[in-house]
């Protein structure tokens, strides 16, 4: 059996725009080995879920590691709160959260305060919420916790019965669609209640501790020393916590090692990537936490991928680079790190593998167009080299390229047993 190398870049896909004279990023960018690996491989696209749904990362994760989202799927709070450590039991309520910017008449400033709240002044909020804030409404304790940078999650437990996930998302950008979390198409920056989705007490308790919880953390946060200094700065202040993709339960996922007969390892920047990975049954290759110097980041999770590669069969690497700036509409900003995820992670990668025994993948769990400052249904593109996978007539790895490529076009869940066949030919 050969190795795998299954490498996600966190929206990659784009669309074409005269900000990069009609070339998305990825066509714009310099990519030499990525373009290698394609050159000597097979491509296509790949709808991360299924035509017509512009997934949030969870659901997409999900579906590209072989699971049926529709099936599994519970909520991103529950990924994103077990990829943090913290514990919860059927009927918690698990939800990911932002630091987020409240102005007048409950006018959402900014999703992600600025984004750049620091993990010091995550932490120092997050502990004065944790201190501070008592629910009354109904008997019920919480656990907040920072993560990365503006991102947090939250559980709270209920003391005299169940809470339910199905409550409406805070968070203006994203909808609840089949029960997945889905990018909206035109958001309204404002601050709305979280409302029950059906008619249960469970349902409507979690509603009502949901609004209890981000008033009353506004009020801590509002007039707390981190963000009368980020005022004093001219920052944003973090003085919000936006709510979504509520979940009252893990998913159940049957193991990636048994399904597929491989020994599985992770490389996972964020939380909600490790959760997903861990409850999968794969076990995490260890990283610091990512920071602004991608220089350096990428080369230390090179390295650990190649060591990770003598005791693993395959291993699954998200890298959240693209994301980002995808978000942010910076165009520019897209193709650099797009040139520097090639140059610091696969320049390093890629010699010190045998890629005739080595198959090599390249995708994305799904598009975030500069354009839309937001993850669109769009495909994303799919190289898939190495072992003894023939190459077609691709030339470049980008999305028009893909287009015309062998594999055609995919659904996120046909991708992994695709891939297992081509590890054991």
């Amino acid at each position: 059996m050969k190795k795998l190398l299954y490498i996600v870049l966190d929206g990659l896909g784009d669309l074409p725009g005269p900000e990069l004279d009609g070339k998305t990023p990825l066509e714009a960018a310099e990519t030499p080995h990525m373009d290698d690996l394609a050159r000597k491989g097979r491509t296509g696209l790949m709808y991360p879920i299924k035509e017509g749904i512009a997934p949030e990362s969870d659901a997409a994760v999900i579906s590209i590691l072989g699971y049926d989202p529709f099936q599994y799927y519970t909520g991103r709070g529950p990924l994103e709160s077990y990829g943090a450590g913290l514990e919860m039991e059927d009927g918690d309520l698990a939800i990911r959260c932002n630091y987020a910017t409240l102005g007048e008449g409950n006018r959402i400033v900014d999703r992600r305060a600025g984004r750049n709240v620091t993990s010091a002044e995550a932490a120092a909020l997050t502990e004065a919420v944790n201190s501070q804030l008592k629910l009354t409404s109904t008997p019920a304790d919480f656990t907040l916790k920072s993560t990365v940078a503006h991102r947090c999650a939250l559980v709270i437990k209920r003391r005299d019965g169940k809470l339910s996930g199905q409550i409406t998302n805070m968070d203006p950008a994203y909808s609840r669609v089949g029960g997945l979390g889905v990018a909206k198409a035109k958001v309204e920056m404002k601050l709305e209640r979280c409302t029950p989705m059906d008619d249960s007490e469970g349902a409507r308790v979690a509603a009502a501790l949901v609004n209890e919880f981000v008033e009353k953390s506004h009020l801590i946060l509002d007039r707390h020393g981190v963000n009368v200094q980020r005022r004093a700065k001219g920052d944003l202040t973090a003085n919000l916590i936006l709510t979504r993709d509520a979940g009252d339960s893990l998913p159940k996922f049957p193991k990636f090692n048994e399904l597929y007969g491989v020994k599985a390892g992770c490389v996972v920047e964020m939380p909600v990537e490790r959760g997903i990975a861990l409850l999968c049954g794969m076990e995490e290759i260890k990283l610091p936490p990512p920071t602004k110097d991608l220089k350096a980041d990428y080369p230390l999770r090179s390295e650990k991928t190649i060591e990770a590669l003598k005791s693993f069969d395959a291993i699954y690497i998200h890298l959240k680079g693209p994301d980002e700036p995808g978000h942010d509409g910076e165009f520019e900003r897209k193709k650099e790190v797009v040139e520097l995820i090639d140059s610091y992670f696969f320049s390093t990668v890629l010699p010190k593998i045998d890629i005739v025994e080595t198959v090599v993948t390249v995708t994305a769990d799904h598009s975030t167009p500069c354009s839309l400052k937001a993850h669109s249904a769009d495909p994303v593109p799919l190289l898939v080299s190495g072992g003894n996978i023939q190459p077609d007539n691709t030339q470049v790895f980008s999305e028009k390229e893909c287009q015309g490529g062998s594999i055609g076009t995919i659904r996120g869940p046909e991708l992994v047993p695709m891939l297992m066949g081509f590890i054991k030919s």
